[in-house]
């Protein structure tokens, strides 16, 4: 929902049930573009009243477009990491030790996606999984990046370390900023805690390291999202310094 939410998932060709288009809604040229590929691929464009659109939407904002889509394809966690490993560039992952909200899930994809990460890792229960709300918050990232959904994020972290990349914990009291981090430029998996407890025992008893990002004292914890997009881009400002 949203009219560049929906716009990126139609360009990158994401197989669309139907487009919900408002009663109304006035014409921008993002809603034009939208109509020229709804009309190229065939997808049925249904208009609806504006209250119809918000019962079906939930009430969350759509700017007067929604996108009706299959469930979301989630890739094996072995199958990301094979990916990465495949890469012509050091292996980055993003895992995510139960973050629930489906609004900061959205924005940790899209600055992955952003900060040249190869994916981002979920676990299957207690976190927050690709809804209509995270694809809105993505900004169509969630098109161009895959995610994988692991059963047991220990067991799948363990068989990332295993590999050979070094995970790295973002855990507000580490006495080491991220930006002193050795080797960012190596393989990483940047391990993200949920929004009120951070990284749970087991998972940060797994890292490697485990890192902070410096803030005011008067402020106590970053939101996952904004501690995750600082922290790829600090991976990716060292990655780009050691290329030259």
């Amino acid at each position: 929902m949203g009219r560049n939410a929906v716009l990126e998932a139609m360009a990158a060709e994401i197989p669309a049930r139907a487009a919900y288009v408002a009663e109304g809604a006035d014409r921008d040229d993002r809603l034009r573009d939208i109509f020229k590929l709804a009309a190229g691929r065939g997808t049925a464009l249904l208009e609806v009243t504006r209250a119809e659109l918000d019962r079906l939407t939930g009430g969350a904002v759509h700017q007067g477009i929604a996108l009706q889509l299959p469930a979301f394809d989630y890739v094996h966690p072995d199958d990301l990491l094979a990916t990465a490993l495949e890469s012509d560039h050091e292996p980055l992952i993003v895992a995510l030790d139960s973050v629930t909200d489906p609004r900061n899930l959205g924005a940790i994809v899209r600055s992955a996606a952003a900060f040249g990460a190869h994916g981002v890792l979920i676990p299957e229960r207690r976190s927050a999984g690709m809804t209509a709300a995270a694809w809105k918050a993505s900004a169509g990232a969630a098109a161009r990046i895959p995610i994988a959904r692991a059963t047991n994020l220990n067991r799948s972290l363990r068989a990332y370390a295993d590999a050979g990349l070094s995970l790295i914990g973002l855990d507000g009291r580490a006495d080491t900023s991220i930006s002193d981090v050795p080797d960012l430029s190596g393989p990483i998996v940047l391990v993200v805690g949920s929004e009120g407890a951070g990284l749970s025992r087991l998972v940060r008893e797994g890292c490697d390291t485990l890192a902070s990002i410096p803030i005011s004292e008067s402020i106590e914890s970053l939101n996952a999202g904004v501690a995750a997009a600082i922290a790829l881009y600090e991976i990716s400002r060292q990655r780009v310094r050691a290329l030259d």
